[in-house]
């Protein structure tokens, strides 16, 4: 069985504080695009368990892998058969894509499929949320309104089909934490100006420049003048809209659907998305 996880853009991020689990509360929209890894899962012949990789390196051991994760997360409720897992990564890591999370919850899906555990979407999005906060987002894969750690959701009707999504992602790993806690240190939360997101969906694309932010950007932008220097430039190349992914430190710009070089990103990976599920095209520098 193969599959194709995809990433995730957000569109604008909210801090709305800190919670006592020591997790944050945030509000996001998040945008599946298809920008994808590609998965294979297969019952082991030989009865014992395997999990490889090929593509983009991934550091750590395999153990902690959210594909290796998801599947002892069922192998333990339902006593699951050894498989072997093969992930050929495309999605960079640290780039605020969702690119794990993705990993994870195809792994449910598919494993769901090839077991014929019976799980609904819903029971598949409460197993998901035990792996990350934005996993289970991945287990419907459509556009959502996102509260709470970012793993409560709300359907929300929004087409980017029309577009050409360009995603440019530099040399340069934005640790999730590191970047909550810049965000902590901040005077005030950048989020506490009370914008209602799910507004973008009633109002032209030209006008979310206006008032679409990511609270990320200001401390990762300190950090990082490289990053701001992309989304700047994302805007003279003719985005309609630009903005740093999750904590970074991918950016994204949102063009015309119209082919057009985008120049000037050296030792950068960039990618050309059009609509919501096509695979695209990829210029690797």
């Amino acid at each position: 069985m193969i599959d194709f996880p995809n990433a995730k853009i957000n569109l604008g991020l909210r801090v709305t504080g800190k919670r006592a689990d020591g997790f944050h509360n945030i509000e996001t929209v998040f945008y599946p695009v298809g920008l994808c890894d590609i998965l294979e899962i297969i019952k082991a012949a030989d009865g014992k368990f395997e999990f490889t990789s090929s593509g983009l390196r991934i550091a750590g051991s395999s153990g902690n892998n959210l594909c290796v994760k998801a599947y002892n997360l069922l192998a333990d409720q339902f006593h699951l058969a050894q498989v072997k897992i093969h992930l050929h990564k495309i999605i960079p890591m640290g780039a605020g894509l969702g690119g794990g999370s993705s990993d994870g919850a195809f792994t449910l899906k598919m494993l769901n499929s090839l077991f014929h555990t019976g799980l609904s979407e819903e029971e598949l999005a409460d197993y998901a949320r035990q792996l990350g906060s934005d996993c289970a987002f991945f287990i419907k894969n459509q556009p959502a309104f996102a509260t709470g750690k970012g793993d409560q959701f709300e359907p929300l009707n929004i087409d980017l089909s029309p577009f050409r999504i360009v995603i440019v992602i530099p040399e340069i790993h934005v640790n999730t934490a590191d970047a909550y806690s810049m965000i902590d240190r901040l005077p005030v939360i950048a989020g506490n100006q009370q914008i209602d997101l799910r507004r973008i969906r009633n109002q032209p694309l030209k006008e979310w420049k206006t008032f679409l932010t990511n609270d990320f950007e200001q401390p990762v932008f300190s950090n990082h003048p490289e990053i701001r220097q992309i989304k700047e430039q994302l805007y003279q190349q003719g985005a309609i809209y630009a903005s740093m992914t999750g904590s970074g430190a991918g950016v994204y710009g949102i063009f015309e659907k119209k082919e057009k070089v985008i120049k000037g990103f050296e030792d950068c990976f960039v990618w050309a998305i059009s609509g919501l599920s096509e695979p695209g095209s990829m210029q690797h520098r």
